[in-house]
């Protein structure tokens, strides 16, 4: 098909599948119908000189499995100045697709042979058992367009629509010349556009479209994490439900003895999982200070781990109040320590000059296992839940922003 523009000499070619009714003149959108004698003759103009378009008439891409080329392109706009642009393609086998494209959101659109009841606009629209809820009606005229068209262009008449979603599915019911026909959209990345069409520069994406899909699925996300938090309680109780707490070493050292010597205690075994070693240390400082250090040795391996505590009492009288300073009692872990049989190596020490205390106090237990850990766990994913939730409800609330049916409108 080969026109040429009486009003400024463009010459338009392109090769379509199907009886052309409307042409638009790419370079000035003259429009032309043709007459009782097939041939095309210019009748109106669009207004619009907007043809910064993506893509143009004949340009090629791959999409769906099929090598589609551009027919044509309308501008539609809906009261007061929303608007998006239209793409129709065709492919080799004359099948016809359509990609619209607004605030740089592209939706993929093929024509339904269904056919949907909506004069009355209802809320919910059915198909394939899957419901699908109103986002809007409106009257949407056509404000600009170009290329080879198999319909009459309506002038001075407007589009009904009716649009139902899904997302990131939607059907669009438009009544244009009084024949009414539904089209079946996806929500399609711009990534793909570009793959599909080489070496094109496309708009800007920016807001909320009404079918892009969300970045995460609240109920997909809760039953994960259910069923973590279910695994983890579950796995704990088994590996600890035999599991007790286990004292492993308590006596009185006397300073005259062990002051800064090494003691060694009986070798212990711990059957369970791994939990912490509870270390309990007191001696009676006054003004004065002393130490422990407790070495736990895996006798299988020879491994040593280190702790070391100091107890410090103070006390005094100045400024006319009495203060104290630290305890005679201190407690400390030795976190982690996992089945096997081991021995302790202690080391008591006390401040030379300290001749009043005499003796220091030390328990060792091995404590029921801490379930810390896995409630920690669990209530990390309940913060990030509730996070999740948090921008999923703001991009919902969005989305619905622009429709007379918004479930988020206060």
């Amino acid at each position: 098909m080969k026109i040429t523009c009486y009003n400024c000499n463009t010459e338009t070619e392109l090769r379509v599948g199907f009886d052309v009714v409307n042409f638009v003149c790419p370079n000035c959108q003259s429009l032309y119908t043709r007459d009782d004698e097939g041939q095309f003759r210019r009748r109106s103009q669009y207004k619009t000189t907007l043809n910064d378009f993506p893509l143009a008439i004949g340009d090629v891409g791959f999409l769906k499995g099929s090598e589609y080329k551009v027919t044509g392109i309308l501008v539609k706009k809906v009261h007061p100045d929303y608007r998006w642009t239209e793409f129709i393609l065709e492919n080799h086998e004359n099948e016809c697709i359509y990609l619209s494209v607004s605030n740089g959101h592209w939706i993929l659109l093929t024509e339904m042979e269904e056919v949907f009841e909506v004069k009355k606009h209802p809320l919910v629209l059915e198909h394939n058992d899957k419901d699908y809820n109103i986002f809007e009606y409106s009257d949407a005229a056509i404000i600009n367009a170009q290329g080879f068209f198999d319909f009459e262009l309506p002038q001075n008449k407007n589009i009904h629509l009716v649009e139902y979603i899904r997302p990131p599915y939607m059907i669009s019911v438009e009544r244009m010349n009084g024949v009414e026909t539904a089209f079946y959209g996806e929500y399609i990345k711009k990534e793909e556009i570009k793959k599909a069409f080489k070496n094109v520069v496309l708009p800007y994406k920016f807001g909320v479209n009404m079918i892009q899909p969300s970045r995460f699925n609240l109920n997909n996300t809760a039953i994960i994490f259910c069923c973590i938090a279910a695994l983890l309680i579950a796995t704990n109780w088994f590996i600890y439900k035999d599991q007790f707490k286990q004292k492993v070493f308590s006596k009185s050292i006397k300073f005259t003895e062990f002051n800064n010597k090494e003691i060694t205690s009986d070798a212990f075994i711990l059957n369970g999982g791994s939990a912490p070693l509870t270390i309990t240390v007191a001696t009676d400082v006054d003004n004065s200070w002393a130490n422990l250090n407790v070495a736990l040795v895996d006798e299988m391996t020879n491994d040593e781990i280190y702790a070391n505590k100091d107890i410090e009492f103070y006390h005094g009288y100045s400024d006319g109040e009495s203060w104290t300073e630290g305890d005679n009692m201190e407690k400390f872990n030795i976190c982690g320590v996992k089945a096997g049989r081991y021995h302790l190596l202690i080391t008591p020490m006390k401040a030379p000059e300290d001749v009043n205390n005499s003796e220091m106090r030390v328990n060792v237990v091995w404590n029921e296992p801490s379930n810390r850990n896995v409630w920690m766990v669990v209530i990390g994913m309940i913060v990030i839940y509730l996070i999740i939730w948090f921008f999923t409800y703001n991009f919902e609330k969005e989305r619905w922003a622009d429709s007379s049916y918004s479930r988020y409108d206060e």
